[in-house]
């Protein structure tokens, strides 16, 4: 059986997958997940074969998840299933190890034989998806600046975003300092804002 874990911040769809999943002989999903730190937890209780991760979740997105992922269990393999992804996540998905890339819209049986390819050690990327990556040209932030000015988005103050990347103040503002001077922004929220238009976010 492929152990997987599902993490989705929308119940519903992570409800439905799971179900849909559940009917595949030779697949077994042993936990699910709302929020990044919820996947990190369950990952590291039910050390699944796959952790199948939306890319936008609330605390940690699903690349930032699957980094982690990478380091404390080398032996789970990480796809990322999308809505709305940007180029530029493609290229952060599979700079931290991810084997698969997927949109929303992929049918619950294709997401099973991903599933069951990506559990084998081979790749599987969405065709579309990796025509835009190569059309969009190289991010020039770090996966850190990546990380932090996504926190930036919503207009949270470095305090709180030092609080949620486990670093102190001074250490952010030097990262979204050097990722606004990258972009040419006069301001972290500019710089997220065109980060995010870029699909570097």
């Amino acid at each position: 059986m492929i152990r997987v874990l599902l993490a989705d911040d929308e119940h519903l769809i992570r409800g439905a997958l799971a179900s849909l999943l559940g009917l595949e002989d030779d697949i077994d999903v042993v936990a699910q997940a709302g929020t990044g730190d919820e996947a990190l937890a369950m990952a590291v209780a039910h050390r699944p074969d796959v952790a199948v991760l939306d890319l936008r979740m609330p605390v940690l997105d699903g690349v930032v998840v699957a980094e982690r992922l990478r380091d404390t269990l080398p032996g789970c393999a990480s796809m990322i299933v999308t809505s709305h992804a940007g180029p530029g996540a493609l290229k952060r998905a599979l700079s931290v190890g991810v084997r698969g890339f997927v949109p929303k819209t992929v049918s619950a049986r294709e997401l099973a034989r991903i599933i069951r390819t990506v559990h084998t050690g081979s790749r599987y990327i969405d065709q579309e998806l990796a025509a835009d990556a190569i059309a969009a040209g190289e991010s020039p932030l770090t996966p850190r600046e990546a990380e932090l000015l996504a926190y930036a988005e919503d207009g949270a103050p470095v305090s709180d975003i030092a609080s949620r990347a486990s670093l102190s103040a001074g250490t952010v503002r030097n990262y979204l300092s050097a990722a606004a001077a990258k972009l040419g922004a006069e301001n972290r929220h500019v710089a997220a804002r065109i980060a995010r238009e870029r699909g570097w976010l």
